[in-house]
């Protein structure tokens, strides 16, 4: 819902945070794309997911930092709820990039990321005991079975890797439904302790604990030691890696700001929307070759993402 504390309008709050999110997240899927894309001289491909990830929520921690330092920082957050909000968070974006690493094409994974709302909708009903209609329920059948045509309609196959590319987005998936779970839980805790977190409180200690699940699990893995001699060699895929973090704490700042002033469901429309046009730049710009049933699929996803959308639009009467 939103709040009345700036003196904007919604629709200019909605237009800064909307507006936002496209820009930088637009750019940061075609650079995540051609970092798990590029190819070193040598033939070695970058693979450090969890290192990856260590530098994304660094670069969103410093901001979210600076954000609190300008918005002042909120007494009494729940850090514990955070923690477990963080951990799971930040596993499931692994898994995506895992996908990716292991032979998942860009448009494929993104799509499938998109269904998203099913894991929700399972942990909704799981553990909230949420209905849905049977509309919603064939919305995300759309874009599920859409998702699927699109990985049948690749011109040429994907080879035998990209199995554990679908394995990695399936866990991911299932990671988002825990993370929502998880959100759902720490905003109820917040409630009853009477905290109301500021948006870049939200973005601090979300990725604090984004973070310090990444650097334990990357030094487990040794990914810290080899992904730095990766970069060190390739200053190239350096600078992309930076961008991309950079562009993911500008992302995730209007990200927080659309929390702080919307409906989750608002937040979710945006972000869905987004990777429809992440999905057909990456077809465009990197040179993905779709059959007929490629683009049949994407269009059959496309329509369930729309249909969520316009109900969405047209009966913000649903209110948990």
């Amino acid at each position: 819902m939103a709040q009345e504390s700036a003196g904007l309008p919604s629709a200019v709050k909605l237009l800064i945070g909307a507006g936002g999110i496209y820009a930088a997240f637009l750019y940061y899927g075609s650079l995540q794309e051609d970092v798990f894309r590029y190819t070193a001289e040598d033939g070695t491909q970058f693979k450090q997911a969890w290192f990856l990830q260590v530098l994304e929520a660094l670069a969103n921690v410093i901001i979210g930092f600076l954000g609190m330092q300008l918005t002042g920082a909120t007494p009494g957050i729940p850090k514990k709820a955070f923690a477990i909000s963080g951990a799971s968070q930040v596993s499931a974006k692994a898994c995506t990039s895992l996908a990716l690493a292991n032979g998942l094409s860009f448009p494929v994974a993104t799509l499938a990321k998109s269904a998203k709302m099913a894991p929700v909708m399972l942990g909704s009903l799981i553990l909230g005991g949420a209905t849905y209609s049977l509309r919603e329920y064939l919305q995300v059948a759309a874009i599920i079975g859409g998702t699927a045509i699109v990985s049948m309609g690749k011109k040429k196959g994907s080879g035998s890797s990209s199995m554990m590319g679908v394995a990695y987005i399936v866990l991911s998936l299932a990671l988002d439904g825990v993370t929502a779970g998880f959100q759902k839980r720490l905003k109820t805790e917040c409630a009853k302790d009477g905290v109301k977190p500021k948006p870049y409180d939200f973005m601090f200690w979300t990725n604090l604990y984004m973070m310090i699940t990444a650097i334990v699990i990357s030094g487990a893995l040794n990914e810290i030691g080899s992904g730095l001699a990766f970069c060190t060699a390739n200053p190239e895929i350096f600078e992309k890696i930076i961008k991309f973090a950079v562009c993911s704490a500008v992302g995730q700042s209007f990200i927080f700001y659309t929390i702080a002033n919307f409906d989750p469901l608002i937040l979710s429309t945006v972000t869905t929307t987004r990777k429809i046009f992440s999905v057909l730049l990456s077809i465009f710009l990197k040179g993905h070759s779709l059959s007929l049933t490629g683009w049949s699929g994407i269009a059959l996803a496309c329509a369930g993402i729309l249909s969520e959308m316009a109900a969405k639009m047209g009966g913000k009467a649903k209110v948990h």
